[in-house]
C-alpha cells in the first residue's frame, strides 16, 4: 500500500486504502479490492486480441483478481503463454459443461497432447460408443455456450464442500485429491451444471474462446486450439506413434493400479511404494529389452542405432540401458558423440538476438560426420574428432580412433538424430530410430492433465541446480528458448522414428518434489521466472513425497537427482 507523509497507509473518502499500482507499465493509483476488470476499463489492453488474465507481480490470475497490495500488473492474451493456457483451460470446461448439458451422467477424462489439442475420453452413460455425431453435437453445444458468454466468476470454498460435491458427482478420486492438498479452501467454478476445482485461472467469460475444434479421433475425441496467431491451424495428421506409447503407458499405469495422483497419494500412505517403483521400472526395463531385440533380430542389416528426444527425457541413461541390453544379445555398441561435430564458434548460426544458436542443425558440420559414418561403416579405421568447447573449435592434438567390428552397433545419440540428413550417407534400412520423452500419462484428476514439458522442466531444475551449477531462476528462464528448438528440430520428426520410449516414471514427481520445492522457493518473487515457479510450486502441493532412497541406482531418474551406477 502506499504511506503517507507520516508513513502511515493512505485512506481514500470511502476509508479504502490506496495501493500503488504499475498497470500495462503506466503508473497509477487503486483501491484495495479493486480488480483488474475495473482497472481495464481506464487502461485497455495494449494488444488487439482480448485480455484473458492478467501477471499480477508475476503470479499468474485471472481478471476477477482483486488487488491488495502495491504490484505491477500486466494483462497477457492468447499470444502468450500464460493467456494460453487460460484460454485452454477455459475451452476444456466449456467442452465439460457442453458434456454435461448434453448428456448427463456421462463421464469425460482428458488424456494427451496430441494434434494441437488435447485428447478427451467420453463414455455414454448408457454405455454407446462415441460416434462422430455426438462429437459434432459436443461441438455445437460448445459454439452454443460460446454464444451465451456467460461469466465465469471463481469463488474460495472450503476443502470439505468440494469433497461433499465430488462424492456425489461420478469423480470421488477428486474428492480424495483433495484429502491430502495442504490447504483449507480453494478456488472453484459453477458454470451452469458443471462443478469443478479450478487448477489454474479462467477467461473472464466464455465469449471470449470462441476459435477451437473438436474432432472425433480414435475411441475419443480432441479439442483443438488456435496457433500463436489466434489461427486455426491444420492437424499434423495422425500420430499414431505417439498415441501408441500414450495408450501403452496408461495400460502400465493401470496394472499399477495408478491412474492418477490421488492414486499414487494413496499408495504412497500405504506405504506401498517399493512395489510401485519396482513394477514402474519393471515396465521400462522391458520395454528396453524389447527394443534391443528388435535391433538385434536384424545383426548385421542394423549398423547405426540414433536415439533423439527433447531436453531433460533421459536420452543419455536410455542409450546406456539400452547398451547393457545390446551386449546380453551379443552386439557390442560403440557411442559415436554428435557433439563433436559443432562447426568452430565463429561459424556458428546466431539467434536474432545475437546469441549462439547451438541447437540449429548448421551448428553441426553435417557433411564431416556423413563422411566419418561412411567410413566406419565400411569397415574403416577412423580418427573421429573431439570439440572443445572452452575453445570453440575440434581440437587438433587430440582424436577418437574408431573401428567398427562385425558384432558393433554404431550408436549415435543427439536432438537431430530423427532428421534424415544427420546421417544422409547412411541407408535407411541400415539405420534405427528411436525418439525418447517423457510422456506423462499419470492425470491430476479426470479433467485436468500433466503437462509432459513441466515433467521434462521439473527434471532440468533438479539437475541443473545439484550439477550444472544452474539456479531454477536461470534454467526457467531459458526454458522458452529450449522449447523453440525441439519444436523446430525435434518434434516434426518425432513420427519418423522406428520406435518410442516413454522415459516418464509414473512415481517420479513425488521424488522431484523433495528438491525441487527448494530449489524453486528461491525463484526471485519480482522476476519473471516467478510465474513459472509458483505454478509449479503449486502443482507440486498435490503430490505426498516420496525419499529418493528408494530410487533403484539404475533408474533413469538417477540421471537428474544423482547416485546413478552409470558414469556421466
Amino acid at each position: 500500500m502506499m504511506p503517507s507523509v507520516d508513513g502511515t497507509p493512505q485512506i481514500n473518502a470511502a476509508g479504502r486504502r490506496t495501493l500503488r499500482v504499475v498497470f500495462n507499465g503506466t503508473p497509477t493509483t487503486a483501491v484495495h479490492g479493486a480488480t483488474v476488470a475495473e482497472l481495464l476499463r481506464d487502461y485497455p489492453h495494449p494488444n488487439p486480441l482480448p485480455p484473458l488474465g492478467a501477471l499480477v507481480s508475476y503470479r499468474l490470475t485471472g481478471l476477477h483478481y482483486e488487488l491488495v497490495s502495491d504490484c505491477t500488473v500486466h494483462t497477457v492474451d492468447y499470444a502468450s503463454k500464460g493467456g494460453a493456457s487460460i484460454y485452454r483451460r477455459t475451452a476444456t470446461v466449456i467442452l465439460l459443461e457442453a458434456v454435461t448439458e448434453l448428456f448427463p451422467g456421462a463421464r469425460v477424462e482428458v488424456g494427451q497432447s496430441v494434434g494441437h489439442g488435447y485428447f478427451f475420453e467420453i463414455s455414454m452413460p448408457d454405455g454407446r460408443p462415441l460416434s462422430e455425431a455426438i462429437v459434432e453435437g459436443v461441438c455445437a453445444r460448445m459454439h452454443e455456450i460460446v454464444k451465451r458468454d456467460l461469466p465465469l466468476v471463481p469463488i474460495r470454498i472450503s476443502v470439505e464442500e468440494a469433497i461433499e460435491v465430488f462424492n456425489g458427482s461420478g469423480y470421488p478420486e477428486k474428492a480424495r485429491l483433495l484429502q491430502t492438498l495442504p490447504h483449507s479452501k480453494i478456488w472453484w467454478i459453477d458454470l451452469g451444471g458443471y462443478e469443478d476445482i479450478l487448477h489454474g485461472p479462467l477467461a473472464p467469460s466464455t465469449g471470449v474462446v470462441d476459435v477451437f475444434a473438436l474432432e472425433a479421433y480414435e475411441h475419443g475425441a480432441i479439442l483443438r486450439f488456435p496457433d500463436p496467431k489466434f489461427q486455426m491451424r491444420y492437424s499434423r495428421g495422425r500420430q499414431d506413434k505417439l498415441f501408441s506409447v500414450f495408450r501403452e503407458t496408461r495400460a502400465w499405469n493401470q496394472e499399477i493400479g495408478i491412474h492418477n495422483v490421488a492414486d499414487l497419494n494413496a499408495a504412497v500412505l500405504r506405504d506401498e511404494t517399493a512395489e510401485v517403483i519396482r513394477v514402474a521400472e519393471g515396465f521400462q526395463e522391458k520395454k528396453l529389452a524389447s527394443i534391443a531385440d528388435q535391433i538385434s533380430q536384424e545383426r548385421g542389416k542394423i549398423r547405426l542405432v540414433l536415439v533423439a528426444g527433447p531436453s531433460s527425457s533421459g536420452k543419455t541413461t536410455f542409450t546406456k540401458r539400452l547398451g547393457v541390453q545390446l551386449r546380453v544379445n551379443g552386439l557390442r555398441p560403440v557411442a559415436l558423440s554428435m557433439d563433436n561435430y559443432y562447426v568452430d564458434r565463429e561459424r556458428t548460426p546466431r539467434n536474432p538476438d545475437g546469441t549462439y544458436n547451438f541447437e540449429s542443425l548448421d551448428a553441426l558440420d553435417v557433411d564431416y560426420l556423413n563422411a566419418d559414418l561412411a567410413r566406419l561403416l565400411d569397415g574403416e579405421l577412423v580418427e573421429t574428432p573431439i570439440f572443445s568447447f572452452t575453445e570453440g573449435k575440434r581440437r587438433s592434438d587430440k582424436t577418437n580412433r574408431l573401428l567398427l567390428g562385425p558384432d558393433h552397433v554404431l550408436v549415435m545419440e543427439g536432438i537431430h538424430c530423427l532428421n534424415e540428413r544427420i546421417s544422409k550417407a547412411v541407408p535407411r534400412d541400415a539405420k534405427f530410430k528411436i525418439y525418447v520423452s517423457a510422456l506423462t500419462q499419470l492425470i491430476i484428476d479426470s479433467h485436468s492433465r500433466i503437462f509432459t514439458s513441466d515433467s521434462r522442466l521439473i527434471r532440468r531444475i533438479v539437475r541443473d541446480r545439484l550439477f550444472r551449477g544452474y539456479s531454477a531462476e536461470q534454467t526457467i528462464d531459458g526454458w522458452d528458448s529450449v522449447r523453440a528448438g525441439e519444436n523446430r528440430y525435434i518434434f516434426p520428426f518425432q513420427e519418423e522414428a522406428d520406435v518410442l520410449f516413454n522415459s516418464a516414471l509414473v512415481y517420479e514427481k513425488p521424488v522431484l518434489k523433495t528438491y525441487a520445492q527448494r530449489f524453486l522457493l528461491t525463484v526471485r518473487r519480482n522476476t519473471p521466472a516467478y510465474t513459472e515457479a509458483h505454478r509449479l510450486l503449486a502443482f507440486l502441493d498435490y503430490f505426498v513425497p516420496i525419499f529418493p532412497e528408494e530410487v533403484p541406482q539404475n533408474s533413469l531418474l538417477r540421471e537428474f537427482i544423482g547416485g546413478s551406477s552409470f558414469t556421466y
